[in-house]
């Protein structure tokens, strides 16, 4: 999975990613649309985090996701 499959699928995914970071309003994540660098502004402005560590956070969640769409 890349992000493209992600902003492609973002309806999809928001479910996913309200599970993963609480913190986002409904709003925060209409206003992502599927943007990894709006995801990531949001997530540091709602959890005081630097960009680094949103990054992380995003790439981490990503992995997982990947992860899970090979499971039987």
């Amino acid at each position: 999975m890349n992000w493209d499959q992600v902003e492609g699928n973002w309806k999809q995914f928001r479910g996913k990613v309200k599970e993963q970071w609480g913190k986002l309003t409904d709003d925060h994540i209409d206003t992502i649309g599927g943007k990894r660098d709006q995801l990531a502004g949001k997530i540091q402005e709602s959890y005081g985090i630097t960009k680094d560590e949103a990054e992380e956070q995003i790439s981490d969640w990503e992995r997982k996701q990947r992860d899970d769409s090979y499971r039987p």
